[in-house]
């Protein structure tokens, strides 16, 4: 097994290359997948990044967001690790705790493109306690300085990241939709509970299994605003 990787939390204002970046999109979202994506930036695709735009997907609409990605992925190496809603929720029930879940994403993003490249920096927003990540990176013997920071969507790698992230989730969402037969709105808000219950009605508690994040609160007001009355 490897050193254990140092955590740091600030990024150098010099530039530091290449470094990868890593961000998830989904968390908050009840219906549809978990998604973290990971992107290796160098000296030479950060100028590039930087000119068409790449901000954290937060501050774009999903149009650009849909765009920017295309443009991402040809130009820097991306991975992603999406969990679909059925293994998110068998996860979930093993693990009982969401930090943890999002560790082993973000390290298994890290780990695949570290085995395609040498790269010795990882840039990611802190989520939770540190050592998820740390423990999960471990386990591959990984050599890497981990730096977690809120806010570190500034970063540039960790931007294209949350860019990379969301297209992904949008695409996925979009085909749960599909499946479902009815709009499946982002989010957590009351149309989202309303969408959640017609799809109860529609197929009964396991087609909510299939779309949806169960441990999200939402689902007991669902299941008993969906309960038949006599």
């Amino acid at each position: 097994m490897g050193p254990i990787p140092r955590v740091m939390n600030t990024v150098d204002e010099g530039e530091i290359f290449p470094r990868i970046g890593t961000d998830e999109s989904g968390k908050g979202d009840y219906f549809g997948p978990l998604v973290v994506a990971a992107v290796l930036v160098d000296k030479d695709t950060a100028a590039e990044l930087s000119e068409l735009g790449v901000r954290d997907c937060k501050r774009l609409s999903d149009s650009s967001v849909r765009e920017l990605a295309l443009k991402v992925r040809r130009l820097a190496p991306c991975a992603v690790v999406a969990v679909g809603p059925e293994r998110y929720n068998e996860l979930y029930g093993r693990l009982r705790n969401l930090n943890r879940l999002l560790g082993w994403a973000h390290a298994r993003a890290i780990e695949n493109l570290l085995a395609d490249g040498d790269c010795h920096l990882v840039v990611t927003d802190q989520f939770g306690d540190e050592r998820y990540v740390l423990a999960a990176l471990m386990e591959r013997g990984r050599q890497v300085e981990l730096r977690q920071f809120p806010g570190a969507e500034r970063d540039l790698a960790v931007a294209a990241a949350s860019v990379v992230a969301r297209e992904d989730f949008l695409r996925r969402l979009e085909k749960l939709s599909r499946q479902a037969g009815l709009p499946l709105p982002k989010g957590a808000g009351p149309q989202v509970e309303q969408a959640a219950v017609d799809v109860v009605r529609g197929g009964g508690p396991d087609a909510l299994r299939r779309v949806a994040k169960l441990h999200f609160r939402t689902t007991a007001r669902v299941l008993e605003l969906a309960r038949p009355r006599s």
